[in-house]
């Protein structure tokens, strides 16, 4: 524990680091004799820099507060009885001072939200550091380092960070020449951005719909809608299931499409071996707090071609001559993302693999609780795709039921999204959809946090 000890009169630039040694996110304070003193949490050091601190200035013993140790040898009753919702850390010294060990109590959390970032002492390690850089707009090292690292970790040659997911599609479609009087195809099953990006670049969307197994645009369906005014294709690889993306590029090979892949609900699904997002011309990202990684709002296009890269670089600041400053050579926009989203976004990557596995495991672990009952339909395996869990979807025919009760228990549900053909402002485009509506009339998503108690849920439903 002797990294997460600090003394009392240290810089706040060493107290961070001894808070950033310990899981817990606890520094814990020593005297001159090296007995304990008091405690700081992330929070302390956070509310110091509000009031005014600065990381050269030193701890003193007024920052401790008040703070509640135990003695070497107490039971787990006695720790218990001193925490509270605002005592959570306590100390555990010997007769004579010394810290020896600490007790961590997680109180139980009466609401479970449908989702919530995973974010921990590398997040904040890395967001100071940009912080304190004072890079914290649009350049800095942790925006190249995350739009390198995640190009690398779908396998494809550039990345063009952005502001969020649905300008993400929008400068892919501006990028690629999408505009007026050219149709894009695109699954009548998805969140609003992708249409509304469509809408956006002055193109017409035409809503096709979904294949009943899979979720995901049907294939058959593509084929019917192409005309002479089709330009390009959006799959969206929709509550983490990838699409069939062979069918998919053969399409477009044969009718000269460019493919947009939506892979915001997707990242590290794959297609035959192969990571969705490295198919298409270009792929798009959601990093909104919900999604598998996040950096807050945030989003990024990633593609193979050098030129398309450029050319989504330049659109997304303001238009601007790569070669000369405040030259402006098209019409642009202000697209980008900043170096403290960014930073978030490295920590994020570095555990990429562990969330999609958390995520999986919890899945499974719903299976497992809820199977026997038979009132859910899982959302499908394929052998040549790889699924990721974002929300763990699925079907029932008690949909509503089974949403009223989790819900009057404080228990998130959400239902998938609506068709969007069968909004107003969207109808016009549609093209097919009966399999869309069934799927979403059935479909909600089920809480992917840590704190699922399973029993609970398991006991809720076998009342419906």
């Amino acid at each position: 524990m002797k990294g997460s000890c600090c003394k009392y009169n240290s810089s706040l630039k060493e107290l961070i680091k001894a808070i950033d040694h310990e899981p817990a996110g606890t520094a814990f304070i020593i005297d001159e004799e090296e007995k304990l003193c008091g405690i700081v949490t992330d929070g302390d050091f956070r509310r110091m820099l509000l009031k005014g601190k600065s990381m050269q200035d030193n701890l003193s013993k007024a920052d401790l507060g008040d703070y509640v140790v135990a003695k070497k040898g107490e039971s787990m009753e006695e720790l218990l009885k001193k925490t509270s919702k605002k005592i959570r850390i306590i100390p555990i010294i010997d007769d004579a001072g010394f810290l020896v060990d600490y007790f961590v109590y997680r109180h139980q959390t009466r609401f479970t939200p449908i989702a919530e970032p995973s974010l921990d002492n590398t997040e904040y390690r890395f967001l100071m550091d940009a912080f304190t850089s004072t890079w914290i707009s649009s350049r800095g090292k942790y925006i190249d380092q995350f739009e390198e690292n995640f190009a690398k970790y779908i396998n494809c040659n550039h990345g063009v960070a952005v502001s969020n997911g649905t300008v993400a599609i929008h400068l892919a479609l501006k990028a690629l020449g999408i505009g007026e009087g050219d149709e894009v195809i695109i699954p009548d099953l998805t969140f609003a951005a992708t249409i509304n990006a469509v809408l956006l670049a002055n193109a017409t969307p035409v809503l096709v719909d979904i294949d009943k197994d899979s979720w995901t645009i049907s294939v058959e369906e593509i084929k019917k809608a192409l005309n002479p005014k089709t330009k390009a294709i959006i799959p969206v690889h929709v509550y983490g299931q990838a699409c069939d993306m062979s069918s998919i590029m053969h399409i477009a090979k044969e009718n000269d499409l460019k493919v947009i892949e939506d892979c915001a609900e997707a990242h590290g699904a794959e297609f035959n071996g192969q990571r969705v997002g490295s198919f298409g011309d270009i792929s798009t990202y959601s990093f909104f707090a919900n999604k598998i990684i996040t950096t807050g709002e945030g989003g990024m296009c990633l593609t193979n071609s050098a030129e398309l890269d450029d050319k989504m670089r330049q659109l997304r600041d303001h238009g601007m001559s790569r070669e000369k400053k405040y030259w402006h050579e098209e019409i642009g926009y202000n697209y980008r993302m900043t170096n403290l989203q960014a930073a978030i976004g490295c920590a994020q990557l570095e555990k990429i693999d562990e969330l999609i596995e958390r995520k999986m495991q919890i899945e499974r672990d719903y299976k497992l609780a809820l199977d026997d009952l038979g009132i859910i339909e899982w959302q499908q395996e394929f052998d040549n795709r790889k699924k990721v869990v974002w929300l763990v979807s699925c079907l029932s025919d008690k949909k509503e039921e089974i949403s009223q009760q989790l819900r009057d228990n404080n228990i998130d549900v959400r239902p998938f999204f609506y068709c969007l053909s069968d909004m107003p402002i969207y109808a016009e485009y549609a093209f097919s959809n009966k399999n869309a509506k069934e799927i979403s009339a059935k479909g909600m998503n089920l809480p992917t946090v840590e704190n699922v108690d399973y029993s609970l849920v398991r006991d809720l439903l076998s009342r419906i």
